[in-house]
This record gives structure tokens, sequence and C-alpha cells, in this order.
């Protein structure tokens, strides 16, 4: 009688087989996204090239591949630093940034995770880069020219991450602290100064004011003047007008009832005079 117990066995092993061949051939394919890079290690050594987006295939049993996420990162990083003038301020930075899926394979092979990125390098970088822009201001500086810090930081930040794969896509000013005391004087400050070029103004309006005074008291005398010479002229022609009268009287002349006299220049207005009564003065 022939012994059937191998032959049972032989559809569980043909199963295995086919099962371990489905494994293995899904495992000999990674499919990246859109937003994503790959690094392939195979057995445990990272290989050079960073896997884009799409199909690719890995040796089976013996690779790995860590998928990185290249789109925009946004951490909140807190910084500290001394002035130019020795004051302590504070801030704390939102920065949005990116892996340069190029280079993934570098950051792989000295950062590790994405956590360790943030960690070990985005964070002392932020920190000394922060250290580098406040020290070339004073603290009001600070204050008062904040695009101009921001600028000097984004320059050096930017410039410092780039060695390490790291894009600075913007950076953002979420709180920018110093003491209390520094507060109130800068705001005393400020109060001083805006009150002083209210004085300047107002001086300024005066002597605007005064000036028009002037000028109007001027334009007042010299009428006043011109008046008084006016009546002056008028007043010297009556009396040669009088005297001529009185010669002519004195020659036994007939004189005009009524005697119409004009200016000597013709343009004014005649003078009409009733000798009569000139004659009875």
């Amino acid at each position: 009688m022939k012994s059937t117990a191998p032959q049972s066995w032989q559809p569980l092993v043909g199963g295995i087989i086919a099962g371990f061949l489905v494994l293995v051939a899904l495992n000999s394919f990674v499919v990246l996204y859109p937003g994503q890079a790959g690094v392939l290690s195979i057995l445990g050594k990272a290989r050079d090239g960073a896997l884009l987006e799409g199909l690719h295939f890995k040796p089976p049993l013996v690779s790995n591949v860590d998928v990185y996420d290249v789109t925009v990162q946004k951490f909140e990083v807190p910084a500290e630093s001394a002035t130019e003038d020795l004051q302590n301020l504070s801030a704390r930075f939102a920065i949005n940034f990116r892996l340069d899926p190029v280079q993934v394979v570098q950051i792989r092979r000295t950062q590790g995770t994405l956590q360790n990125i943030v960690s070990k390098i985005i964070a002392p970088q932020t920190q000394e880069s922060f250290k580098i822009a406040a020290a070339k201001r004073t603290v009001e500086e600070a204050i008062t020219k904040r695009s101009e810090l921001k600028q000097d930081f984004d320059d050096v930040l930017s410039t410092r991450l780039e060695k390490y794969g790291i894009i600075v896509l913007d950076t953002s000013v979420v709180d920018l602290t110093f003491s209390p005391e520094f507060a109130r004087a800068v705001e005393e400050k400020q109060i001083a100064e805006q009150r002083a070029r209210r004085a300047v103004y107002v001086a300024r309006e005066a002597e605007q004011q005064a000036q028009a005074d002037i000028n109007r008291a001027k334009g007042k005398a010299e009428a006043q003047r011109l008046l008084a010479e006016t009546l002056k002229a008028q007043g010297g022609e009556l009396v040669l007008q009088k005297e001529a009268i009185e010669a002519w009287k004195e020659g036994g002349a007939q004189m005009p009832k009524v005697l119409v006299m004009g200016s000597d220049s013709g343009g004014g207005v005649p003078f009409l005079f009733n000798l009569e009564n000139i004659q009875g003065q």
C-alpha cells in the first residue's frame, strides 16, 4: 500500500511558494507620490541618487526605501539674542521650508528623520542667525526697523540652511519681546519726539502769522501815506485857485459866477466853484 502523505503536502507547499513569490514581487517595487522623495538603502547602506515620484524597483528582502515629505513644512522656533546696546531681545519665528528632493540622500545620511532636521539643524541655525541679525542694531532699532531685522535674519538663515539641503521659503516674526522697562522708555521717547515736532510746527505757524500781520500793517501804512499825499496836493490846488481869483478881483474884471477848474493832468474830475461865495469870503 502506497503512502499518500507526501502527496497531501504538495498543494500546501505549492501555495506557500506561490505566496512567497507574490510577496517578493510586491516588495520589489515602491510607488512615490507627488510631494515625496525616497532614499534606497540596500543592506543598510544608502544608495546615491534620490528616488522621485513614480514607480521604482528595489531589491526584495535586502532593501528599504525611506520616504521624505518634500512639500512645504512649517515650524515655530524660539530665539534669543543681545542687541548692539546689550539689551536682551527674544523672538519666535515661524519658518516655512521644504527639503531639496535632490539632496534627500545626503539628508538621510547626515540627519535621518525630519524631527532630527528640525531639532539639530533648523533650531540652532535659527538661533545663530537671529544673533547675527540682532547684534547689528540697538534694541530700539530692532523695534522701529523690524522689517530690516527680519530681512537680515532671512538672508543669514537661508544661506546657512541651504548647505544642508533645506530651502527656506518664508519666515515671519510671531513674537518679539523685550523688557517692560525698555518698552516704557521707548514709548516716552517717542511721545517726547512727537511733542517736539508739534512745538516746531506751532512755532512756524506763529511766525507765518506774525509775518502776515506785518505785511498787512505795511500795506495799511502805505495806503495812509498815499491818501495823505493826495489830500495835500488837492489842498495846494485850492490855495492857488483862490489866490488867482483875488488877483483877478483886484484888477476890476468881471468874474463869472461859476468857475470850472480841472486838474493839472487833465485826467481828474473837474471842480465847480461859486465865485460869488469865494469873493464874499
